[in-house]
């Protein structure tokens, strides 16, 4: 059975269902905290701080001492929700995830909010784009990219059971509701939300519904698209991962760095496991200011970019 969403579906603001499930969670265990760098608001903890007053902690902008305190709160037994923007979270904090938290084992959960482009105006400092890259490189952290509200609220509850760091990847751009043929959300698992024979395209977070879009318009000229979510970059799926490649091509697409993120990891399995033709979808590093529609358009992260990739790929495999 397929899926995908229509033109006028509703869209959805992943942050929260964030939000409400790490508060659902705080209800039954009094292990659940909240650790943030002046930013209640855009990771909208309000609610949690208003009926949790002790239970969130707020740093300031100091996303180092932030870290080290999730990493802390861990080794003294609680489960620590780290939020802030993920550009600032990953970029300043990269030796705090790397020792304190991955090396350490510590049972942090660390949540980096308006990730890829969404907050494209404000330019490349706020751009998080290589975030995917620079933690999957980190062995001993789990990397989570979700798609949809649904999948972000299973995403953190799997988070909060799994023992060591995690790191679950949140938009702020809206996304609808995807429809799914899997009951379950499962760390290290991906799933086909359509199938096809003649390419695969692999996808996570925002672009997965462009995806479904694609292989919709592939359809109509009589290609069949596999469509895959790969939610969990590391680790990944390799069993998945291998009936993505027996269909001969692979498109990979996401809102990050087109090095090292998921086409990166898709790329690692091919090359030592299956061969086959690729094309890798994502931005090419420094970017310009724009908002977040003009960049995605920019650099082929659409339906018809994705698309257009898949055909593109399906000729090399000719």
């Amino acid at each position: 059975m397929g899926a995908g969403t229509k033109s006028d579906t509703a869209l959805f603001d992943c942050r929260d269902a964030y939000v409400r499930t790490v508060e659902e969670l705080a209800v039954t265990d009094n292990r659940i905290v909240a650790v943030v760098n002046d930013s209640v608001g855009s990771s909208k903890l309000g609610k949690f701080r208003d009926r949790f007053p002790n239970r969130l902690i707020n740093v300031g902008i100091a996303e180092q001492n932030m870290v080290g305190v999730g990493a802390g709160l861990a080794n003294g037994g609680k489960i620590p929700f780290v939020s802030g923007a993920s550009c600032f979270l990953t970029a300043r904090a990269m030796e705090q995830l790397k020792a304190d938290c991955a090396y350490s084992h510590a049972n942090v959960k660390l949540c980096g909010i308006s990730s890829g482009v969404a907050y494209g105006e404000l330019g490349a400092t706020h751009h998080s784009i290589e975030d995917i890259a620079w933690l999957r490189a980190i062995d001993g952290m789990t990397v989570i990219v979700p798609s949809d509200p649904w999948e972000t609220e299973q995403a953190i509850r799997a988070a909060a059971s799994h023992d060591g760091p995690v790191y679950i990847r949140l938009s702020r751009m809206p996304v609808p509701a995807l429809e799914r043929t899997s009951p379950r959300f499962e760390i290290g698992k991906g799933e086909v939300l359509h199938e096809g024979r003649d390419v695969a395209i692999i996808a996570n977070g925002t672009m997965v519904n462009r995806a479904l879009e694609a292989a919709a318009a592939l359809k109509s000229k009589g290609i069949g698209a596999r469509v895959i979510n790969m939610a969990t970059v590391s680790p990944i799926d390799k069993d998945l991962l291998a009936d993505a490649a027996a269909t001969g091509a692979i498109v990979t697409v996401e809102e990050g760095l087109k090095q090292g993120g998921l086409g990166g990891a898709v790329a690692e399995f091919c090359a030592e496991s299956a061969p086959v033709p690729m094309r890798i979808l994502g931005f090419p590093g420094f970017l310009p200011t724009g908002s977040a529609s003009w960049l995605l358009d920019e650099f082929g992260l659409t339906a018809a970019g994705i698309a257009s990739a898949a055909r593109e790929v399906l000729d090399k495999r000719a």
